[in-house]
């Protein structure tokens, strides 16, 4: 498949959608209540931003060696076995949809206080994320350049609500915070320095991933070698000035106190800033930020399935493209069905994204782990390609924190360790079943 329409805009708007969801909008929170102080807060968003930057650098480098569609998918069964490649990526895509639909059906109640004074009815929010599903599917199917260029905008309409966000920093509105009940701080029960910082950067990290699927669009990217670093680098460099001067501002106009129990922290900021009319303009921009994170898993998540029809773990359909386009229409058509299929189900597919987020992070260090066996047998050299400064390091210091997030899951949470590991023995199962029926009907 050769499809070359993304430039390094539409590469860095991409990056800019995977990573910034609902997270920045949560995630200080509960940052917050587990760092305990300020200075440990902010120090874990700084290293945070560190480790992104760390990874960003070293998916660059394998985006620019390795620039194939559904690149994250294929870099596992490049460096390890097709069998690591297809459970990892059939977690996250199971995974993928269900988060769509989460944060579809939280965008859906932005809409639904326009409309309904009390608590947004469930069928209003399911018909509203499955009506966003169906916009997006029919723009996709308009072609790479069609959904790039719906995302370009999207994204800056999201960057411009941070923007705004910081601008609440002059605002002159009384500042009403609500407590959230589902997260009490215990008074008393502050850990050491170090595990507090620990425990904050657990939550910090996840806000800052997502980059790492840019590579998913490698053979689609103009001038691989030159645009996939630049775009990864530039757009999380944007991510790191965001994340950082969007928690000064919570703390300046929230009070770090306050900020450890907070709910709907943007909302507080955009009421600080406008007063009552804030609500309004605040529920606009989220909608559309929402829509932005839509938009982007219709992007990224069928060109995974694309590289799996064209490794033949999946039937040749998911392979197939559009003669004009090269629109995948039936990964398209699948995982756009499995994220309206989830909306029934939200429950049930929640508590499996818990469980994977253990697996997520094993997945980063594997899948960053590829650059030592892609740099031994130097692998795009032919070629003129980014070759990151300071290696070993930079990757060493991402893989290695990423090892400390699986190893403060396991130690914190051991359920969801061993529910994720069940979860990847089941489609590992699952790929040498369908191995061997394609060997005996063969």
């Amino acid at each position: 498949m050769s499809n070359k329409q993304l430039n390094l805009f539409d590469l860095a708007m991409i990056v800019v959608s995977l990573v910034i969801g609902m997270g920045i909008f949560r995630t200080p929170v509960v940052a917050a209540a587990r760092a305990g102080t300020p200075s440990l807060f902010f120090l874990a968003w700084l290293i945070g931003g560190v480790i992104a930057l760390c990874g960003a650098l070293t998916y660059a480098e394998i985006g620019s060696r390795y620039p194939v569609v559904g690149g994250y998918y294929r870099i596992f069964s490049y460096g390890f076995h097709p069998s690591l490649a297809f459970s990892i990526n059939c977690i996250s895509l199971v995974s993928n949809a269900g988060s769509v639909a989460a944060v579809g059906i939280i965008g859906s109640e932005y809409v639904g206080r326009f409309f309904y004074d009390g608590p947004t009815p469930e069928i209003f929010k399911q018909l509203v994320t499955a009506g966003g599903i169906v916009v997006f599917y029919i723009i996709n199917l308009l072609g790479l350049k069609m959904s790039s260029r719906v995302q370009n905008i999207l994204t800056v309409f999201k960057i411009l609500l941070i923007m705004l966000l910081l601008t609440s920093l002059f605002g002159h509105h009384t500042v009403s915070v609500h407590p959230l009940s589902t997260l009490p701080v215990k008074p008393g029960s502050q850990p050491g320095w170090l595990t507090a910082l620990g425990y904050g950067l657990v939550a910090v990290s996840f806000s800052y991933g997502g980059y790492q699927q840019t590579i998913n669009f490698g053979g689609e990217v103009r001038d691989p070698g030159r645009i996939i670093p630049r775009g990864i680098g530039y757009g999380v460099a944007l991510i790191i000035f965001l994340y950082l001067s969007l928690n000064f501002v919570y703390v300046k106009v929230i009070g770090f106190e306050q900020l450890k129990n907070a709910d709907s922290i943007g909302a507080v900021l955009m009421d600080h800033l406008f007063g009552p009319v804030g609500d309004n303009i605040f529920r606009i921009l989220m909608f559309l930020s929402v829509m932005a994170y839509v938009n982007v898993a219709l992007l990224s998540n069928p060109r995974v399935m694309f590289a799996m029809g064209d490794e033949g773990i999946l039937p040749a359909l998911f392979r197939t493209t559009t003669a004009g386009r090269g629109v995948m229409v039936w990964s398209l058509t699948i995982f756009s069905a499995m994220i309206v299929l989830t909306l029934l189900f939200t429950s049930t597919v929640e508590k499996i994204i818990n469980y994977t987020i253990f697996l997520d992070s094993i997945a980063f260090v594997c899948s960053a782990s590829t650059i030592f066996i892609m740099r031994r047998r130097k692998l795009g050299e032919e070629r003129e390609i980014y070759k990151m400064k300071l290696y070993p390091v930079v990757p060493l210091v991402f893989i290695l924190a990423y090892v400390c997030v699986v190893t403060s899951i396991i130690l914190g949470d051991p359920s969801a360790a061993a529910y994720g590991v069940l979860i990847f023995a089941g489609f590992l199962a699952l790929y040498f079943l369908i191995r061997q029926r394609k060997v005996s009907a063969g």
